[in-house]
Order: structure tokens, then C-alpha cells, then sequence
């Protein structure tokens, strides 16, 4: 994603998408490329909601595209494909996260972050859209913190039949059990990724960072495998996680549910991961924590 001004008197963000040079590319790979580009504005162009990227534009290839950039207008070559949306200084949630690793974040802040991702994914489950890539790298931030959920690329809107939607789709770490098996799925995949993105948000830190793809997989779906929750972590909050991410995908709440609960929990007292006394952060991840 880039930025550019869009001569509307704002910054707007592009997604560019990239055929590959004549020749490069089968036209079977091609027609595919255009199907889930089509696919991906069909669904984001109909979106509104204070945490879902606004959607302004797309072109399929134009060999008369420009764009105006600070440092000038540039031609983009006719194979490049683009979805303008608004432009999101604060960047990814995920890289928020990373920054704020060592230090943590106050749990009024994790828990507003959780609001603004599940008001999206409620609303998104509202018009019978399944994200299916629910993850911190796909939320962005706007200038006061805001999150919004971005990057509709293997968005469907919901079948009716659960038999028609199946096949790993999203990313390892975040992919419910039902589908790294393969086996049908629905709108529940998406509480899966949120009760994982939840316990990232808290914990400012990466699930499963010394398992492989291959070991996740198979943790995951035959252990029931989960991200640990740390001791100090409200059972308010925990309750949540535990709830989004339970094996059995009936278990598992709406997203319209998880938002009540979410603005249900009092973090007036604190119970984040930056201990009143302790400045430095909450002590359990550290690997010896003494007798």
C-alpha cells in the first residue's frame, strides 16, 4: 500500500496489484488474478462503517493511469491493477504492536483497540461478509488510533451453504481449526482470528513465534493448541480469547456478541500488562521468573 494526494484535498492510499510482464504469467494465472481483483472491489465498494477502510476507487489496467505524488505524476504501466482507499497515517495495527513490544500497552487502550476490531468484524458479518484474513497486518490506524480492518482480497460474502466454503484460506497462525482441515466453514473463522488478534493486542507479542508452519498446523487442530495467556490478564478479557478461539466453531460467539462483552469489562482499575509499580511491564513472559 502507498499513499498518494488524491486532488480531493486528502491523502489516499493504493493498493497496487502487479500481473507480471507480458509473457511472465499464463492467461489462466491472469484471468485468476482478475477474477479475485474483481471479486475484492465487489466486496469493499459496498462497505461503510467507522471501522472499515472507506473504499474511493478502482482501475482494471489503463495505459492512461497517473498518479500525482509528492514528488511529482507518474504513469503506471497498463498491467497494474489499483484500489484507492483512504489513506491511514498510523499505519498497521502490527507494526503498532511491535513498536510497543517491550513497554506494552494500558488496558484501556488494548480493549479499545478490541472494540474498533470487533465493531468492524460485526458489522462485516452484518451484510454476510467473511473477511477470512483476519490479522493485525491487515488492520490499519487512523490519526487518533482507530482501528480499521483493510484488504477484502479472499473476502466472500457468506454461502448459504457451509459445504460451499472450504480450503485454507487466510494466514497460519490466525487460521481456524475447522479451516486448516479443510473442512467447511463460516463466519465463525473470523472469531477464531479475532480471539487470536485479541491476545496479540494484549500481549503486544507474537502467537506461536518458535513453532513452524508444519507444527502450528498440527498443534492446533490435534492439541487444541492456543496462545498462552499470561497470569495477569483480566479472566474478563481471558473469557473472551478463550471463547473466540474454542475448537468447536458453534461455541464461539457472534462478533455483535464479543463487542458486548468487550464494552462490559472496567478497565478504570487497569489489569493490562504495565503493572502500576512495576514500569517495566508485566513479569510473565520472562523466562525465569526465580523460586
Amino acid at each position: 500500500m502507498c499513499s498518494l494526494f488524491c486532488g480531493t484535498g486528502w491523502w489516499c492510499g493504493v493498493k497496487m496489484l502487479d500481473w507480471g510482464e507480458e509473457g511472465h504469467r499464463t492467461e489462466a494465472e491472469i484471468a485468476g488474478l482478475r477474477s479475485a481483483f474483481i471479486q475484492e472491489v465487489a466486496v469493499w465498494h459496498k462497505l461503510d462503517h467507522p471501522n472499515v477502510t472507506k473504499f474511493i476507487g478502482a482501475t482494471m489496467g489503463s495505459s492512461e493511469l497517473h498518479i500525482q505524488t509528492e514528488n511529482g505524476q507518474i504513469a503506471l504501466p497498463s498491467n497494474i491493477c489499483c484500489v484507492v482507499v483512504e489513506y491511514l497515517p498510523g499505519g498497521a495495527l502490527k507494526t503498532y504492536l511491535i513498536k510497543n513490544r517491550r513497554r506494552k500497552l494500558a488496558f484501556k487502550v488494548v480493549v479499545q483497540l478490541a472494540l474498533d476490531l470487533a465493531r468492524g468484524l460485526s458489522y462485516l458479518h452484518s451484510q454476510k461478509i467473511v473477511h477470512r484474513d483476519v490479522k493485525t497486518e491487515n488492520m490499519l490506524l487512523d490519526k487518533t488510533r482507530t482501528v480499521k480492518i483493510a484488504d477484502f482480497g479472499v473476502a466472500r460474502v457468506e454461502a448459504s451453504n457451509p459445504n460451499d466454503m472450504t480450503g485454507e484460506t487466510g494466514t497460519l497462525g490466525y487460521m481456524a481449526p475447522e479451516v486448516l482441515n479443510g473442512n467447511p466453514y463460516n463466519r465463525k473463522c473470523d472469531v477464531y482470528s479475532f480471539g487470536i488478534c485479541l491476545w496479540e493486542i494484549y500481549c503486544c507479542d507474537m502467537p506461536y513465534p518458535d513453532l513452524s508452519f508444519s507444527e502450528v498446523t498440527s498443534a492446533v487442530v490435534r492439541q487444541n493448541l492456543r496462545p498462552e495467556i499470561p497470569r495477569c490478564c483480566p479472566s474478563s478479557l481471558a473469557n473472551v480469547m478463550k471463547r473466540c478461539w474454542d475448537a468447536n466453531a458453534d461455541k464461539r460467539p457472534e462478533m455483535d456478541e464479543a463487542v458486548s462483552m468487550l464494552e462490559a469489562i472496567d478497565t478504570s482499575k487497569g489489569g493490562g500488562m504495565i503493572p502500576g509499580d512495576q514500569p517495566q511491564g508485566c513479569l510473565c513472559f520472562r523466562r525465569y521468573r526465580g523460586p
